[in-house]
């Protein structure tokens, strides 16, 4: 194993995992969860599905899952047992991936061979993002690694985090905080669409930007889950309009954490655009799979990206001046 191959291991994981994430939301986009009726692992009880629609989607989905569950276990024990990535940091991430990922398997399952409800469902995309989140992360890493001079990674992913800017140093430590605050917000934010996508909850606000015509809409049944989501993503924005600016004035216009808050900012309004997309696509169904796709793409992006900020943001606090 060298640094380079060890870097190509943790990508096809991580491209393994989005893929779990984008055969996740076909399933949902299209009903397919039970077209492989009761049975697990088995698709009704044959080990090659019917040819429909539904059984094809789902089967699918259970053979990259199980293949990409493989590349996570080889990628935990290459970060364990292979000396030059077993880190703090790298075990941290490849531990996560195993672990989110078994219990997504676990989820999975129990959601085919019992009937889970709309909120345990919803639960599902969430833990499959933490797994893709992982990967990622481990993956970024790895590739920082590998090209940091020989001795230099000893220090857990944390070299050169700071270069040419010396106001990381006094960094205060409320701006982690405040990152951990929208961090979990966003969480909430992505529950809420998973939760709406599977009570098929997204109809009852026609229309973008106003719902049903109205800017406040009568709020009751699905109206109200999909309005509220609605305005948990505004918020959302606003949110992380806020800690861009917060960032950029005390981290500096030039410095990493300014770069990966740009970029956040720039998801955000993304996902906030791709939302309304996804609102006026609805009614079309052939349209609607692709517009979802593109949905859980972004979201999967942002959510990723605020992680790797607070993990920054977390690594330049500890070198905070006392009291900042």
């Amino acid at each position: 194993m060298t640094s380079q191959r060890y870097r190509l291991l943790t990508l096809l994981t991580c491209i393994g995992m989005f893929l779990v994430l984008i055969a996740g939301v076909l399933v949902t986009n299209t009903d397919s969860g039970r077209g492989c009726g009761s049975d697990w692992p088995l698709c009704n009880g044959k080990f090659v599905p019917a040819h429909t629609v539904e059984s094809f989607v789902e089967y699918s989905h259970r053979m990259i899952s199980g293949l990409v569950g493989l590349l996570v276990g080889a990628t935990f024990l290459v970060t364990w047992f292979w000396k030059p990535a077993r880190q703090r940091e790298n075990k941290l991430y490849a531990g996560g991936a195993l672990l989110f990922t078994v219990m997504q398997a676990i989820l999975g399952a129990m959601a085919v061979v019992w009937e889970q409800s709309s909120l345990v469902l919803a639960l599902h995309f969430g833990i499959s993002l933490f797994a893709f989140t992982c990967t990622w992360l481990l993956y970024k890493l790895a590739k920082r690694q590998a090209n940091e001079p020989a001795g230099a990674t000893g220090t857990s992913g944390t070299s050169g985090l700071a270069s040419g800017n010396p106001l990381t140093a006094s960094l205060p430590r409320a701006l982690y905080r405040s990152m951990i605050a929208v961090l979990v917000y966003c969480y909430g934010v992505v529950y809420l669409g998973a939760y709406i996508r599977h009570t098929s909850s997204g109809g009852a606000c026609e229309g973008w930007p106003l719902c049903n015509g109205e800017v406040v809409p009568e709020l009751s049944g699905s109206t109200a889950i999909a309005f509220a989501h609605r305005i948990a993503a505004l918020l959302l924005l606003v949110l992380v309009a806020f800690l861009v600016s917060y960032v950029r004035r005390t981290a500096g216009k030039g410095s990493e954490l300014t770069s990966i808050a740009n970029k956040a900012l720039v998801l955000v309004c993304m996902q906030v655009l791709s939302g309304g997309l996804l609102s006026l696509t609805l009614s079309n169904e052939d349209v609607y799979v692709f517009t979802g796709l593109l949905h859980t793409v972004i979201i999967s992006a942002l959510f990723s990206m605020l992680v790797l900020l607070a993990i920054r943001t977390r690594q330049f606090s500890r070198k905070s001046l006392p009291g900042g």
